[in-house]
């Protein structure tokens, strides 16, 4: 079962861009597989919260993504 988990900040997917994550990350997974993973292929678009992880030792915030800083 290909498995795919998107971790992305909190509020800057909406659904509909979910759902694109969501399609074609199917559709990679099936072209690169064949159409029998189609059905058994789970895509996760995790939210973390603001603050929640960090880059080069740096907690990373909305306000340095969005260039507030």
């Amino acid at each position: 079962m290909p498995f795919a988990n998107f971790k992305v900040p909190a509020g800057t997917v909406n659904a509909e861009d979910k759902k694109k994550i969501i399609e074609r990350t199917t559709e990679l997974y099936v072209e690169i597989f064949g159409e029998r993973v189609r059905a058994t292929t789970v895509v996760l678009v995790d939210e973390v919260v603001d603050g929640g992880w960090g880059v080069a030792g740096n907690v990373l915030t909305a306000a340095i993504l969005n260039g507030d800083t």
